[in-house]
């Protein structure tokens, strides 16, 4: 046990006195909720009804939003076009067009989903998380998710 720690000592010491813990943003459910309130203007203006899900940069849920008269099936599809997103590092619509270009593989891949409506949200950079919309034609998600990203620019 004696050297054990002895060595565990000597290991600590060969670690750089430099190194330390990485400083990043992080999604909170306040920022969460305006991202979505500025989604949810965008479909209301469109009389809209829709799923707004916004993720944190694990893909894990952080806020979820069903506006009067969505079907239910979008309680499930927003969240998966977020985590898409976030997983992915890119927005759900690159995937949507392999598939549409014949890239049909992308259909295969575990817990994506490659259709429009997932975009990453990205501050100064770095990805934070992502924001997932369903419930009318995927080009209208996609708008919707736009108008919700777009608020995280005001939020630097």
């Amino acid at each position: 046990m004696r050297k054990f720690v002895i060595s565990l000592a000597v290991l600590a010491m060969t670690i750089p006195a430099s190194a330390q813990l990485a400083t990043k943003k992080s999604l909170t459910l306040a920022a969460a909720k305006t991202i979505a309130a500025a989604a949810e203007a965008e479909a209301r203006k469109n009389n809209w009804n829709v799923v707004i899900s916004i993720v944190d940069d694990g893909a894990n849920l952080l806020y979820l939003e069903r506006m009067d008269g969505t079907q239910i099936g979008s309680v499930d599809i927003a969240p998966m076009k977020a985590r898409t997103a976030i997983r992915m590092k890119r927005p759900t619509k690159v995937l949507e067009d392999a598939v549409l270009g014949g890239r049909n593989t992308m259909l295969k891949l575990p817990d994506v989903l490659p259709v429009e409506g997932g975009i990453p949200l990205t501050i100064d950079g770095v990805m934070i998380g992502a924001i997932g919309i369903s419930g009318v034609t995927s080009a209208q998600d996609g708008q919707i998710a736009a108008a919700g990203a777009k608020a995280l620019e005001g939020m630097k």
